[in-house]
């Protein structure tokens, strides 16, 4: 378990009699990305070209993990709704993704980065 492959794939199981476990490291970027956007006050995910909403630029972009001995370490670059206490949201973004690495991986998250690159004014203003 304490293995990268060569093609970005992570063994978290292996068994004798079965066969082994694997999962991508764009399979945990997704689950980072969609854990995010879940936070309110998160209006999108940024990537190269700033904005990419989940159905457009899928929910990888804008994220950046690293996997080494079961530990995960996770860059993420959101946009915050104007209005929101921006420390706040942080926090609750890496709670969130943290946990749900965790729950749904086995995974340990160990380091997960914000960067705000930006924030969104609705049209209404």
């Amino acid at each position: 378990m304490d293995k990268i492959l060569e093609n970005a794939l992570y063994t978290v199981k292996e068994d004798v009699d079965y066969g082994s476990v694997k999962i991508a490291d764009d399979v945990v970027a997704m689950i980072a990305g969609l854990a995010a956007t879940e936070v309110e006050g998160v209006y999108a995910m940024a990537g190269k070209d700033l904005l990419h909403k989940v159905k457009r630029g899928g929910p990888t972009k804008g994220v950046r993990v690293d996997i080494a001995n079961g530990k995960v370490r996770a860059n993420l670059a959101i946009i915050v709704n104007y209005g929101y206490n921006i420390p706040s949201v942080s926090a609750k973004v890496q709670d969130k993704v943290s946990d749900v690495i965790e729950s749904m991986t086995g995974l340990k998250a160990t380091d997960i980065n914000i960067r705000v690159a930006g924030v969104r004014i609705s049209r209404g203003m």
